[in-house]
């Protein structure tokens, strides 16, 4: 079968719920990835920060090997011998109380909601089913119902209603509009990407969250960083909140948290907060799994032993300014931290970002547009100066073949 082949297969089995770029991957290691035919990428995408590691690192396949063997699901009906070790492990890492372990980022964001609502009404005392939870505008938290309640993508939201109340949208980066809507004793949280990703790697201004955090505080509300994207060394710190030493009450993490292996995901919070949740009122069959731990362990391991925030803070600045030297009025404006990064494509001669990445791909790089006219790039931290230079002049070539 040929890469043609395998497209047809998915899109006459498969529901029609993406929009890949046209190759059929097969094999991927550290940066690269390989499709059907053996040709090479440089993967500047990874799998949407997930494989910030890189792909198949042997340390974290060699402890899902070894416990697979061992013991691969308990469900949470018992104690299992690996999970206590991983919840001691990953909060002394990121510095919390408790960890209550789930699967994918949505599940990790839907447990943060439930957290915060339990609080409301256990601590804060909001009266029974008057919590308000304050989102942004141009969020990605996931795609179940609750969270496409609260977005303003119509891509992500038309069609699907009735929508779950109780949340207020109010303008990103915008700490007017977020204080005016703390006025309202009935608010509970304050839910935010410290970087917005999917909105095409939107930074917000320096001293948002740190005062965003403080308003927070003066209203006896929880600030929750959505860091699924951003966090564990993604932006040059191990969270993005690290950058203005903001501590979030509660903490959201996935994708990375696994290297890219399987769906890992945690939200971490202190006593006052996650001990509202009784035993009963929520969990998940995988959450907390053997194979998890392990992996997770071995993950984080990765991120400190080579220094990965460390090595996407300075290749992302020689990223970023190689991308502002390349002259091509295709290239609106450049932005981001760390290895999480974004060009705004002007479309040219009828060419758009879209084009682009094929014209990329074609080159031997993959990266992905997201809302037409935004390429991110967000390549595996294990990336190093060579190859950096080498995709940098990938993507500078692919540019200039529009011209």
């Amino acid at each position: 079968m040929n890469s043609q082949d395998y497209i047809a297969r998915e899109d006459k089995y498969g529901a029609h719920n993406y929009h890949p770029l046209p190759v059929v991957l097969e094999r991927g290691e550290g940066v690269y990835v390989w499709d059907v035919e053996g040709k090479k990428y440089f993967d500047f995408l990874s799998a949407y920060s997930a494989v910030n590691q890189g792909h198949c690192h042997p340390k974290i396949v060699g402890a899902m090997i070894e416990q697979a063997k061992k013991l691969t699901l308990t469900s949470r009906a018992f104690y299992n011998s690996n999970l206590g070790e991983y919840e001691e492990y990953i909060t002394k890492y990121f510095g919390y109380d408790k960890v209550l372990p789930m699967n994918s980022g949505a599940e990790a964001d839907e447990t943060a909601l439930k957290l915060c609502r339990k609080w409301a009404y256990k601590v804060k005392g909001i009266e029974d089913n008057k919590a308000k939870i304050i989102v942004c505008e141009n969020n990605f938290h996931g795609r179940t119902i609750t969270i496409i309640s609260m977005s303003t993508d119509p891509d992500a939201r038309k069609d699907y209603g009735p929508y779950t109340p109780g949340f207020e949208v109010i303008p990103y980066n915008d700490l007017n509009a977020l204080e005016k809507a703390l006025q309202d004793p009935n608010v509970a949280g304050f839910l935010v990407e410290p970087i917005q990703g999917e909105a095409g790697v939107f930074v917000p201004d320096e001293g948002y969250l740190k005062k965003s955090y403080e308003l927070c505080k003066a209203k006896n509300v929880l600030f929750i960083a959505d860091e699924v994207q951003s966090g564990i060394a993604r932006t040059g710190r191990l969270l993005a909140c690290d950058y203005e030493g903001v501590r979030p009450d509660i903490l959201i993490l996935g994708k990375a948290l696994s290297g890219g292996t399987m769906p890992i995901s945690a939200v971490l919070a202190d006593d006052e907060i996650m001990l509202t949740i009784k035993p009963g009122e929520h969990g998940s069959t995988f959450g907390g799994n053997p194979i998890a731990a392990k992996v997770a362990i071995a993950s984080l391991e990765v991120v400190k032993e080579e220094k990965l925030a460390e090595n996407a803070e300075k290749l992302g600045k020689i990223f970023r300014q190689k991308m502002n030297d390349i002259k091509s009025d295709m290239i609106e404006l450049v932005r981001g931290k760390g290895l999480l990064n974004a060009i705004i494509i002007r479309p040219k001669n009828g060419k758009t970002a879209w084009d682009v990445c094929l014209k990329m791909a074609e080159n031997g790089l993959l990266a992905k547009p997201t809302h037409n006219h935004i390429i991110r790039f967000a390549p595996p931290l294990v990336i190093n100066e060579n190859q950096i230079a080498e995709a940098c002049n990938i993507i500078k070539k692919s540019i200039f073949s529009f011209e």
